[in-house]
Parts: C-alpha cells; structure tokens; sequence
C-alpha cells in the first residue's frame, strides 16, 4: 500500500467570517462562482452529483451546472442514464463544487425535480449541433462492445440529421435541484477552516457555523 501521509499544504488564501454571510446562499454562491470563473478554473461550473441506487449504493458523477436561482440548480441529461433511474426511485441527491485552486468548496443536499420539456427544449437547442446529435447517440451508462460502435453511430445520425434541425429526443431532459441545505467551505490554516451551513426554514435560511 502507498503511503499518501506527508502529502499536506496549508490553506492560507483567506477566510469566512459571519460578517460576510448574506441571508440568501445563493447571493454568496453567485460570488463564489463568478470569483471562480475570474479565475480562469478548469470547468468553474463542474459539479459532481451524488445519487444512491434501490439498494442504497451511493454513485457520484461530474456534470456541468448550466443554471442557478434562488430555486436551486439546474443539469441536463439522458433521462434513462443511472443518475435518472436513481432520481426515479429516490429524487434526495447531493451535490459538490469542487474550487480547490480557491480552498473552497460548496456542498449542497436537496431534492430533484424534472424539468418541463419547455424547459429542455429550450436548452437544447442552444447546443452546437454535434452535441445534439451526441445525445441522440448515446444510450448513456449503457454497456459498449467498442468505441467504434459509437462513432459510427454518431456518423450515422450525423448524416441523418445534416438539413434542418435535430430534434428534442425523448429520453433527454434534465433536472433542478432544490437545496434543503447548502454549505461554504473555506480553507484556513492549521486545519481551523470556515464552514458555514445554510438551512431551509420555510422560507427562510437559518445560518450556523460549523466546526472544521
């Protein structure tokens, strides 16, 4: 077994006071990220988005967020891909914004619900045209015999759909999360970091500052 032990750095960047807490998360959430996409993250709006199957396996995957408000936080996918057949049968997911360039991150829990097909559609067909075409391709998280496979099916339906526009599939849709808890996490030195945790009450947050 390798032995990672004396891998360690400090987290000096800066810190989390409660002084610089708005009453909305999603006010610092909004903060964190354009602070992210200034910069100049690799995939600022990476996500990784943890589901638990019917036997209570936790599965984890990286997808991008494409929106966010003060309902919650909004990704696309094949909607017959695992992450949807886990939503299907248990919609409680959590989700993690990994900014550690920055010695931050941002861990959200809540609850998924479907998008309307206005909704998707709408985003969909903001995609360049190979993406679409993509997401016609791929029976996502499904067993492949080789790559090339793949791409000869992705040559297919390029041909296919080469005039006009590519239409909306039906298994393609996505999903906004609505946060019950969302928290900010801020490296600090000598392992003292700032955690603070927002929580749904009705329709307000209640903020609390949690140990390290």
């Amino acid at each position: 077994m390798s032995d990672l032990s004396d891998i360690r750095r400090e987290y000096t960047q800066g810190g989390l006071r409660s002084a610089d807490l708005p009453t909305n998360p999603m006010q610092l959430f909004e903060l964190w990220l354009s602070q992210a996409k200034e910069a100049d993250l690799i995939d600022p709006t990476a996500m990784s988005v943890a589901t638990v199957d019917s036997q209570g396996q936790p599965f984890q995957r990286i997808v991008l967020l494409k929106r966010f408000d003060d309902n919650g936080f909004v990704f696309f996918t094949n909607l017959e891909s695992r992450k949807s057949q886990h939503i299907n049968h248990n919609n409680q997911v959590s989700l993690l914004f990994p900014w550690n360039s920055l010695e931050r991150q941002v861990a959200v829990t809540g609850k998924a619900e479907a998008l309307s097909m206005i909704e998707v559609s709408k985003y969909f067909m903001s995609r360049p045209k190979d993406s679409q075409i993509a997401a016609w391709v791929s029976k996502q998280s499904s067993k492949l015999s080789a790559r090339q496979a793949l791409i000869g099916k992705f040559n297919e339906m390029k041909t296919k759909f080469a005039e006009g526009e590519v239409p909306l599939p039906k298994f393609w849709g996505g999903y906004l999360v609505k946060p019950d808890s969302i928290e900010f996490w801020q490296g600090g030195e000598n392992r003292l970091h700032d955690r603070f945790i927002y929580e749904k009450q009705a329709s307000d947050w209640q903020v609390s500052r949690l140990a390290p």
